[in-house]
């Protein structure tokens, strides 16, 4: 509670006769504050609770000085709540007004969306502001059942505090924001919820500028997403700078291929790119060499690396089977080019020790970790004690290596270059060596071989993607579903990995690649997500 002086202020005494002294009057008692806190307010809200000394906390409202509620007046806190849909939901935004016509039982003609869950505390919130919500298009469910309740019904989505978020939720944006994202704007969001001491003005003033969010000592968490402890982490597929894409690098500029995506890239707080070629000075020009094109024999020249400069490249995985290609010497100035830039690798190495190194990043206090191997038959990976090149898969090996990095505190992201095949859905040989890393502990499973996309699995808390497609690689010619790749944009938050954002592309010729359209998009997510392991 307030401490004397803050509620209660001493009158000035009277001039004493100086005659006649005045008996010593005793200090006034420290005045107690009764104060109610609404039984909706969040777990995380009140987990955090610092109740002040001398505050007299009430169950009923009306015996209460003061309460703390929903509410903007003299603000304590502010919540960001999340519309969330089951991870396979193709849709990937609704308006406001979609959303409350529905709160009021009104089904909105073409809307994914059908009905709401959310546990009690969440409906209570969002009474307060939009009033009583329809008994026949809003449910209350326990708070550990909407997940599942979610993937077992038909268009129905939740509503839940930004903090409950986990990967096999997906966030859906309101009128185009959404808070998993760096360009989330609070100001324009629907589900932000303001939390605030209520009651008498003067009153509630004085409590607010003692204990309120600038004070020395809060009373309240005051939010729930803090832009400083988000970190997103874009993991892309194939990288290869040759054949017709260095061709048309050469004729319209080494950046050509990120036109349109360069900007998506950038954004990225770490941007991983699976690169599968060496750099050398002794590169001829793009189809030059027709033996070695028709060998599969690949290198990029030296200015290529202008595209992975441009699009903020900061951890490159040297997995790849074709990191071989133009022998050690080539390699081994590949390396020195990534280091030059303060580039981490990781994956592939000068030796066996280096690429059995995990690349390590600490941002906004999100410790992330990538570890990858080449799970294809040996000859591809050539790391030994003595010489340079791709580090085969030794998945008792690579296992020790994740544990290392977890017990550190590290969230690890496992890549793996591994068998090529051409079907969305996934092939059954990738699967014991992805859940092993996952049982290892890895939080996000990925296969940077994938020359088309490929499905998704959700296994013990990890999510698990067979394969992304190309980010920058000619295959334009070579089937439809080559033209098609994602982008996946993870997020971490406050030490937790908590949501993947799924970005599509497709290839417009050998080397550029778009954003797609809504169509497009819609075909390919409802595609992998039919034949995905759920």
């Amino acid at each position: 509670m307030f401490v004397a002086g803050l509620l209660a202020g001493c009158a000035s005494p009277e001039a004493a006769d100086q005659s006649t002294p005045e008996p010593v009057q005793p200090a006034p008692a420290e005045e107690s504050v009764a104060l109610w806190l609404a039984p909706y307010l969040p777990e995380e809200m009140t987990s955090g609770l610092r109740l002040p000394e001398n505050t007299l906390p009430v169950d009923d409202p009306s015996r209460a000085d003061l309460l703390v509620d929903v509410g903007a007046d003299h603000l304590l806190a502010q919540w960001i709540y999340v519309l969330a849909a089951p991870f396979d939901t193709v849709a990937d935004g609704i308006s406001l007004a979609q959303l409350q016509a529905l709160w009021q039982g009104t089904l909105t003609e073409g809307s994914p969306l059908e009905k709401l869950i959310m546990d009690g505390g969440t409906k209570s919130v969002f009474e307060k502001l939009w009033g009583s919500a329809s008994q026949a298009t809003v449910e209350v469910v326990a708070d550990n059942a909407l997940l599942e309740i979610a993937w077992s019904s038909e268009n129905t989505w939740a509503i839940l505090p930004f903090e409950k978020l986990e990967p096999r939720w997906k966030v859906i944006a309101l009128d185009g924001q959404s808070p998993i994202q760096k360009a989330f704007n609070s100001d324009a969001y629907g589900l932000k919820v303001p939390f605030s001491i209520v009651g008498n003005a003067d009153l509630a003033g004085k409590f607010l500028a003692a204990y309120g969010p600038q004070s020395p000592q809060p009373m309240l968490p005051a939010v729930n997403r803090d832009p400083d402890k988000l970190t997103t982490v874009v993991v892309t597929g194939v990288t290869a700078l040759v054949r017709g894409t260095a061709f048309l690098m050469e004729r319209n500029g080494m950046t050509y291929p990120a036109i349109d995506i360069g900007d998506i890239l950038r954004d990225a707080d770490i941007l991983h790119i699976s690169n599968e070629i060496p750099f050398t000075e002794t590169c001829p020009a793009p189809f030059s060499n027709p033996v070695n094109d028709a060998n599969l024999v690949f290198c990029s020249r030296p200015s290529y690396i202008q595209l992975l400069e441009a699009v903020g490249t900061d951890v490159v995985e040297l997995t790849g089977d074709h990191f071989r290609d133009w022998g050690p010497e080539a390699m081994l100035y590949t390396i020195d080019m990534y280091n030059q830039r303060g580039w981490k690798y990781y994956g592939g190495g000068i030796n066996l020790e280096d690429g059995m190194q995990p690349a390590l990043f600490e941002h906004n206090g999100n410790k992330i970790a990538f570890i990858g191997c080449n799970a294809k038959p040996e000859g591809y990976a050539t790391a030994s004690a003595s010489s340079p090149g791709a580090v085969h898969c030794d998945m008792e090996a690579m296992s020790k290596v994740i544990k290392q990095v977890a017990a550190q505190g590290y969230l690890p992201i496992f890549t793996f270059q591994h068998l090529e095949y051409y079907d969305y859905k996934i092939n059954k040989n990738l699967v014991p060596e992805f859940e092993s890393a996952a049982d290892a502990g890895a939080v996000i499973v990925s296969g940077s071989q994938a020359h088309q996309p490929h499905a998704f699995e959700f296994y013990k808390g990890a999510t698990l993607h067979y394969g992304l497609g190309n980010l920058f690689f000619d295959q334009y010619n070579e089937g439809f579903p080559k033209r098609q790749a994602f982008l996946d944009r993870h997020v971490f938050y406050d030490g937790r990995y908590i949501s993947t954002e799924l970005l599509t592309i497709m290839f417009v010729d050998l080397a550029r690649p778009r954003l797609m359209t809504a169509d497009e998009r819609a075909d390919l997510l409802s595609t992998v997500f039919a034949v995905s392991d759920w």
